[in-house]
């Protein structure tokens, strides 16, 4: 299958919507409550929230698409010092950037599109300047640490990440650019 990834744009809003809703409840431990799940969407990847994403200089959202333009996957890289203190305190490396999203639909696991977005997001990290990337990832996902894992993170730390109601533990993983 050919996938084309390129810099997301006004206009991308609601398959980038779409995308993230397929794809979040995925990355959700087992206790997540559908209604946790349903308000971080809303709150966090909607539409008009991704709107935003785009006007913002200091982000950098990449879309992947298929032979016929449906978009299968997404990454958002956000520049620039973290506001959580723990973040702070665990990286090594600055100037920095975060891999914030990186998310591709379940029918398309495997085929390569997720590391063709990490490709280009650290691409995109380096030509802002960064020297170092980060993510938080849960500690329950071990698919996902496998992947970043493969692509040259290491756990660094911890933070927490707020889903509806309840924090959830995450390890903070960097990687040199």
């Amino acid at each position: 299958m050919t996938v084309t990834i390129r810099p997301a744009a006004a206009g991308d809003e609601a398959a980038l919507a779409a995308v993230a809703a397929a794809t979040f409840p995925l990355a959700c431990p087992p206790h997540t409550t559908e209604e946790a799940k349903a308000s971080f969407i809303g709150a966090v990847l909607s539409e008009a929230r991704f709107a935003e994403y785009l006007a913002d200089d200091g982000r950098r959202l990449l879309i992947a698409e298929d032979g016929d333009g449906s978009a299968v996957g997404y990454t958002m890289v956000n520049l620039g010092e973290p506001a959580d203190e723990d973040v702070r305190g665990a990286l090594r490396l600055r100037p920095t950037a975060e891999l914030s999203k990186c998310y591709v639909l379940p029918g398309h696991h495997g085929e390569g599109v997720a590391s063709g977005l990490m490709a280009e997001s650290l691409d995109a990290a380096v030509a802002a300047g960064a020297e170092g990337m980060w993510l938080g990832v849960n500690q329950e996902n071990a698919r996902a640490q496998r992947f970043y894992g493969k692509h040259g993170f290491e756990r660094v730390g911890t933070k927490r990440f707020l889903v509806g109601d309840r924090y959830e533990d995450d390890f903070v993983m960097e990687r040199a650019l």
